[in-house]
């Protein structure tokens, strides 16, 4: 868990609830490992073209019109095509998305926010109450280009959203202040409306205006305790997906949901919004809840989708896909895919152009289950009775071992990050480890590939680079730009510069000018 705020626990259990009363998928419990022959090879550059004829008779091929809600062949790309930039967590629907380069080649901190002191606040979890400063996981800075202006959006531990200058790092609009600290990442409307989500661990999920001048007004929140049976907390962690007027999201109460936003403009021509819930479900089942004795079934990844399944994983190990392709005909959404990791499941789940599934688990339970599964996956949900394509384990060192950064894929590699230190680059057809390195202290940002070249920090406050021009060889460090602090966030590279955050109390916006 991620700096959990945890309840007390409920003895509710959930039998014949309709949401999720669906057949459970018997579990793959073979594990197919490195090396192993996939009967659905990956192919990143696959289409799928149709012929047609033009008026001279000659063939041509046309990209055919998508169907659904998600292309899967988008993985990897920017997500809208009204407004540029990283949006979102890994900044699309499949959560594939780092940036856009060129990548800094000598960079130096071109500013920092604040100027003067730091980004802090007081916060209570499990441990107590304790003072946290800068931004943690997962902090992955939203970047975009929205009237003339590049705008860089994020959430920290003062409390609050805020959205600077690219060029200078000064404040568009007044920060935003929820209730207590904000961990994860905000979304930015993909569509062009001055709109900005963001969850915090003030129990609420914010919809927050941007086009009323210099100061944001809170349009709607949805609370964690709003009309469900709460197990385990009321954090919002997950960064939520806005698609044709719908979000996406789930909740550490352990429940998604499906929110039509019902999005327009008043005669004043300020944005509006009119949320309804039009859907919502737990996120463990009868099995689970039998299986896990102490019920952390929270949501705190990215939810993803491609195609009509939206995925994701919980506390408790339940990797999951919910069919949507009727939801706006009025349909229910059904739960497809079901598959069980054993153990912790924070890392979002990262889907490639074939569908596949890519999972970071943790190893802290240290289960039967998770030790024989292991902590990096690659998943085929065309195949739920044995899913498993290849997987490589992660359980060595600090009694938390496994994933907790979300996984990157480039150039037929995968990349993981280790709560150990380890960076390992994957072969995404066998499973094989090409290379690894070991920073030397624990990795909970995300890896980030953009242009030949990875971006990883540290918790020694070091955001290395390194060549993955040639992606099956040993990445050589290309530079080091020391922070102050952990760097537990995720980076964002857009159009030259690099920005992160960072425990120590600041946001970066690194470059070579």
């Amino acid at each position: 868990m991620k700096h959990a705020k945890p309840v007390p626990k409920t003895p509710w259990r959930v039998f014949g609830l309709a949401v999720v009363a669906v057949a459970v998928i018997v579990l793959g419990l073979l594990v197919v490992t490195r090396g192993s022959d996939s009967t659905s090879p990956d192919s990143e550059n696959a289409s799928s073209e149709s012929p047609s004829s033009t008026a001279k008779g000659t063939t041509t091929t046309t990209e055919a019109p998508y169907n659904g809600w998600v292309n899967p062949k988008s993985s990897g790309s920017m997500w809208s095509t009204k407004v540029p930039g990283v949006l979102t967590f890994r900044g699309n629907a499949t959560r594939s998305f780092y940036g856009m380069g060129p990548v800094p080649t000598a960079p130096k901190i071109l500013w920092t926010y604040p100027q003067n002191g730091s980004m802090c606040g007081k916060s209570t979890d499990g441990s107590g109450t304790s003072t946290w400063c800068g931004s943690g996981w997962t902090g992955n800075p939203n970047v975009y280009e929205s009237n003339g202006k590049t705008i860089v959006a994020f959430g920290a531990y003062d409390y609050s959203v805020h959205w600077l200058d690219y060029t200078t790092g000064a404040d568009i609009i007044s920060p935003f202040k929820t209730g207590d600290i904000i961990k994860g990442t905000v979304t930015t409307d993909p569509d062009g409306f001055p709109l900005t989500y963001s969850g915090s661990r003030d129990n609420y999920l914010h919809i927050i205006a941007t086009d009323r001048g210099a100061t944001p007004v809170e349009l709607w929140k949805l609370s964690a305790y709003d009309g469900v049976q709460q197990v385990w907390n009321d954090d919002w962690d997950g960064s939520p997906l806005i698609i044709d007027d719908y979000m996406f999201e789930g909740g550490e109460n352990s429940w998604f949901y499906i929110v039509k936003l019902n999005r327009g403009y008043d005669a004043a021509g300020k944005v509006t919004v009119n949320p309804q819930v039009v859907f919502k479900t737990p996120t463990w089942d009868d099995e689970l809840w039998r299986t896990i004795s102490d019920h952390q079934f929270s949501v705190e990844n990215s939810v993803a989708i491609s195609g009509n399944t939206v995925y994701f994983g919980n506390s408790a190990g339940l990797v999951q896909g919910w069919d949507i392709s009727g939801l706006k005909n009025g349909g229910t959404p059904t739960r497809t895919f079901r598959f069980w990791t054993g153990d912790d499941t924070d890392a979002s789940v990262v889907v490639d152009k074939d569908g596949f599934l890519y999972i970071g688990s943790e190893y802290e339970r240290h289960n039967d289950r998770s030790t024989q599964i292991g902590q990096m996956i690659k998943l085929d949900p065309t195949k739920p009775d044995n899913p498993v394509v290849w997987s490589v384990k992660d359980q060595g060192g600090a009694a938390k071992a496994g994933i907790w950064a979300t996984p990157a894929i480039a150039n037929g590699i995968v990349y993981y990050a280790t709560n150990g230190g380890r960076v390992l680059g994957i072969d995404q057809i066998t499973g094989e480890v090409v290379w690894q390195k070991n920073l030397g202290s624990q990795t909970w940002g995300s890896p980030v590939v953009v242009d030949g070249t990875l971006i990883e920090g540290d918790c020694q406050g070091n955001l290395n680079a390194y060549d993955v021009s040639n992606p099956r060889v040993d990445p050589p460090l290309k530079w080091t730009v020391k922070l102050n602090g952990c760097i537990e966030s995720t980076p964002t590279v857009w159009k030259g510069r690099v920005f992160v955050g960072a425990r120590g109390g600041q946001f970066y916006a690194i470059g070579d000018q």
